[in-house]
């Protein structure tokens, strides 16, 4: 069985200090003398040509942890403000010297930790400002995190390291117990999701404990993703706490694409826009029809039971069944598959049979199973009623400016000069 579910960041970088408090910010300022005035150009008003003006003097501000700070939770990023440096670097460092890797948020109002820091343990931050004329100034904080909490909730992801996926696949981050929703804003500012090459994305909360990421349009075929969800350490509900942070890669495969139109009964499978196979369908019988909507597959087996208990019809009873089922792969929650229906093979392409899913031939089915990935899209119109949201991976069955709205961070559009690269794979309308 199978379950094959410098980059720029998909629509910007989503980063963020959280549970960063401080009662008063440690403000250090570089002050620089007047050059010297020296005889000829200069005493007659003259500008020497070595003479610069002067640099500006450097401001810095630690803005948390605060100093001397106690139980900071261990997904915690050092907050600063430098005004008129050149540069800035901070080195966070623990009781016994071992430096902690990292780097600056792309707001430069802060510094991300790579990982999760220690549970009970000393840090020192030192943030070091340097100014146009290469003088230093310096500050630190000193503070100690929480003890482990007895309550962590798995943090989880849907996509395994390295996997290839379809073009339609959201990043898919799936937590243990509900997300607060006072919560979701600083769990979400902890995930990162970086496409190469760069396009347009945003985050969606489907529920509480599934938190979804996905592009405006399609990913382009060959897009490599970087994920990296700073979860560990992160305070989910008050009580529970996330219990690690969870980081892959993935790559996007061919623009594999199945649409199904009742109309017809036939399925034209499509590979970056090239037409691969036609296929004779039967969708659900009137008493129980397929649903229209943009879907993508979500899990593929080489055999299942199919067995209508699941859904309170004994297998004894009229309309009952258990069956097993080759090649299938499943779009909906409720139960909808594309399959493999040899028993209906003299209806496909005439007339809707199945109890909802998407019947095709055994041959067909092996073939169009052996060619997908999880991701790839699956567009079926012209049905008797719509697929509901959430009744699977729907992240393409509703329109940009709807799925926008589920975000818990405000969701702002791709400036011009920072556009995503155009998408070769436009986002299709539900039928």
């Amino acid at each position: 069985m199978t379950y094959t579910p410098p980059p720029r960041i998909s629509r910007r970088r989503v980063l963020a200090a959280v549970g960063l408090t401080a009662p008063a910010a440690l403000l250090l300022a570089a002050c620089t003398s007047k050059p010297d005035s020296k005889d000829g150009d200069a005493a007659q008003g003259q500008p020497s040509a070595s003479s610069a003006p002067p640099a500006l003097p450097v401001q810095l501000a630690i803005s948390g942890p605060a100093d001397g700070a106690a139980n900071v939770p261990t997904a915690v990023d050092v907050g600063y403000t430098a005004t008129n440096a050149a540069s800035v670097t901070v080195k966070l460092t623990d009781a016994s010297g071992a430096e902690v890797t990292g780097m600056a948020g792309a707001d430069g109002k802060g510094w991300q930790p790579a990982g999760q820091l220690k549970y009970g343990t000393k840090y020192t931050a030192t943030v070091t400002a340097t100014s146009t004329d290469g003088k230093p100034t310096t500050a630190t904080t000193t503070f100690t995190t929480m003890a482990k909490p007895g309550k962590l909730g798995k943090v989880t992801s849907i996509i395994n390291d390295k996997q290839t996926v379809g073009v339609g696949m959201p990043v898919i981050i799936t937590f243990g117990v509900d997300v607060a929703p006072a919560q979701r804003a600083a769990v979400q500012q902890r995930i990162q999701v970086t496409s190469d090459p760069p396009q347009e994305g945003a985050f969606n909360w489907f529920t509480g404990k599934e938190l979804h990421f996905r592009p405006k349009e399609y990913w382009q075929s060959g897009t490599k993703l970087q994920v990296n969800a700073r979860t560990g350490g992160t305070n989910l509900d008050g009580k529970w706490w996330g219990e690690r942070d969870v980081s892959f890669t993935a790559t996007v495969g061919p623009k594999f694409v199945m649409e199904v139109d009742n109309a017809t009964k036939q399925m034209t499978v499509t590979q970056d826009g090239q037409l691969v196979r036609t296929i004779p369908v039967s969708l659900g019988k009137p008493k129980s029809p397929s649903a229209s909507g943009n879907f993508i597959v979500m899990i593929k087996n080489e055999w299942e039971w199919f067995d209508s208990t699941t859904f309170g019809v004994p297998a004894s009873s009229s309309g009952g069944y258990r069956t097993k089922v080759y090649w299938p792969q499943r779009l909906t929650w409720d139960g909808e598959y594309i399959h493999s229906a040899p028993w209906s093979e003299g209806d496909q392409g005439k007339r809707n049979v199945s109890h909802g899913c998407t019947n095709i031939s055994a041959a067909h089915a092996e073939w169009l199973w052996k060619q997908t990935r999880i991701g790839d899209p699956v567009i079926i119109k012209g049905t008797e009623e719509k697929v509901k949201w959430g009744n699977g991976w729907t992240d393409w069955s509703t329109s940009w400016d709807e799925y926008v709205k589920g975000s818990a961070v405000p969701y702002v559009p791709a400036t011009t000069s920072a556009s995503p690269s155009a998408s070769a794979s436009p986002s299709p309308s539900a039928g």
